[in-house]
């Protein structure tokens, strides 16, 4: 006997990968010959007449609705009218075995029909149909743009969609991630190389600005799941109850400020990616609740009665050590688990002062381009001011002072280092009037300070940060009286 779904009835969860169509006809033998023909392929749920059909829509994610053009007290032009109005990502496709042109009419103009089929209607007809409206409304959903009736063929939208994920990908190839062949970033990048291979999840340590996101961007985009969305949500910037409607989804009413359906982002990026950045701000109640996601595979939205299958890669990070809030009792170690089966620790910027030289000529070209600017680039002090700055904002923080440095640059020659935010202020009473080579020698005895101090007095080491050699090095301290309170030994 076949089940119909009623408006208290819950239909089966989402099954991860199958589109669901939702058949609408007041006659059982039609809609049982609709479901053998399509339930091989599709996730087919029944409704009798436009109420239950409501019912369903109201609760489940409905990708086609195939309904019947003459049903009692209500036609099927009327009911796809209003399901238009309401669910516009259901693509609707209209039965009928009248000729009337009125309704073929009213359908199109006022229903927003993608397809008229008449019956008697072949098997494979009707399957192929089904398939591309299937197809369309996925697309539909991933492009975000307009009303999935208005774009002229599913081929032309596939092609945007394809095209906008082709460059997104040549954006985020790991090669873009700028680094020397020596720096401590190689090692991130060849782990995240790895990680792409593999259907795996991935967590990303780091302190702020120092670029997780980028590299699990590269790991989406060099991964098989590169042609499926790629999603991203901030833990830390939204309350419990917000958070969830982000992730998983809300039904209207369900809670203050729910004013109508949301889809989650995990459904969004199902067969793709999410990035969960600060993934340790999130609360033990939230934890729970994700913890849940990651095990069953399947998201249930804020007031709704049935959970739905998702199939989406996670990639978290966080700028704590989440092994020590682990122990603390702050965060799920279940979680944990399953969240770091693949850890990878980007290094801050101040530990890879080589690499800021060609980091800052990639944002320079950056923010030219974006500000209609021909800067030349950097002069010398200022590169070397740069490389001895402990940049604690890490890559934004650069990022933030070169955009500075260029608004206020009156002239296109290579930024000097009175433009930096952290350049010393000019003695008073000296103001403009000190001569370019005063200025050089304090920025560079202050850069020698800075990398002296970020080294704990290793000559070696602050020598290599600095490109000068140890016995150059040497010289300019004793130069700048930089070398009291140093034992021989440090010297």
């Amino acid at each position: 006997m076949n089940e119909v779904v009623q408006p208290n009835k819950l239909a089966r969860p989402r099954e991860a990968g199958r589109a669901h169509v939702l058949v609408v006809d007041d006659e059982p033998r039609s809609r049982e010959a609709l479901r053998r023909v399509l339930c091989d392929e599709f996730e087919v749920i029944e409704a009798e007449d436009a109420a239950a059909a409501e019912a369903v829509l109201e609760g489940e994610l409905v990708e086609v609705v195939l309904c019947d053009q003459r049903m009692p007290r209500e036609s099927g032009v009327e009911f796809l009218k209003r399901a238009r109005e309401r669910w516009p990502d259901a693509l609707r496709i209209l039965i009928s075995g009248y000729t009337a042109s009125e309704d073929v009419i009213a359908g199109v103009n006022h229903a927003g029909i993608h397809r008229y089929v008449m019956k008697p209607w072949g098997p494979d007809e009707l399957i192929e149909v089904v398939r591309e409206a299937a197809a369309l409304s996925r697309l539909h959903r991933q492009a975000g743009e307009i009303p999935a009736e208005l774009k002229p063929t599913g081929a032309r939208l596939s092609k945007v969609v394809s095209d906008k994920r082709r460059a997104q990908q040549k954006l985020h190839e790991f090669d873009r991630i700028v680094h020397l062949p020596d720096s401590p970033m190689r090692k991130a990048i060849a782990l995240g190389r790895r990680a792409a291979r593999y259907d795996i999840s991935v967590l990303v340590t780091g302190a702020s600005g120092s670029g997780k996101e980028l590299l699990a961007r590269a790991i989406h985009y060099s991964s098989p799941r590169a042609e499926k969305p790629f999603v991203v949500e901030n833990c830390g910037a939204l309350p419990d109850e917000l958070l969830e409607s982000e992730l998983f989804g809300c039904k209207k009413g369900a809670f203050t400020g729910a004013y109508q359906d949301r889809i989650g982002l995990f459904e969004v990026a199902d067969g793709g990616a999410i990035f969960l950045d600060e993934i340790g701000e999130t609360s033990p109640a939230f934890q729970v609740k994700l913890l849940r996601v990651l095990q069953e595979g399947e998201i249930r939205p804020l007031g709704a009665s049935r959970a739905r299958k998702v199939d989406v890669r996670v990639l978290s990070a966080t700028n704590r050590d989440l092994a020590v809030e682990v122990d603390s009792g702050r965060f799920r170690r279940d979680l944990y688990y399953r969240l770091a089966a693949f850890p990878i620790h980007m290094p801050a910027l101040a530990e890879r002062p080589d690499d800021i030289p060609a980091i800052a000529a990639r944002v320079l070209a950056q923010v030219n381009q974006a500000f209609g600017r021909r800067v030349q680039g950097f002069a010398p002090a200022t590169l070397a001011a740069m490389r001895a700055h402990g940049w604690p904002g890490n890559v934004r923080e650069l990022q933030n002072e070169i955009q500075r440095m260029v608004v206020l640059a009156e002239t296109d020659a290579p930024l000097p280092p009175e433009l930096l935010s952290f350049h010393d202020a000019p003695p008073p009473g000296r103001g403009e009037a000190r001569l370019l080579k005063d200025q050089v020698a304090e920025l560079e005895r202050a850069a020698i300070a800075a990398a002296l101090k970020r080294h704990r007095d290793n000559i070696s080491r602050a020598a290599e940060a600095l490109g000068l050699s140890r016995v150059g090095l040497r010289a300019k301290m004793e130069r700048y009286d930089l070398s009291r309170g140093l034992s021989d030994e440090d010297a």
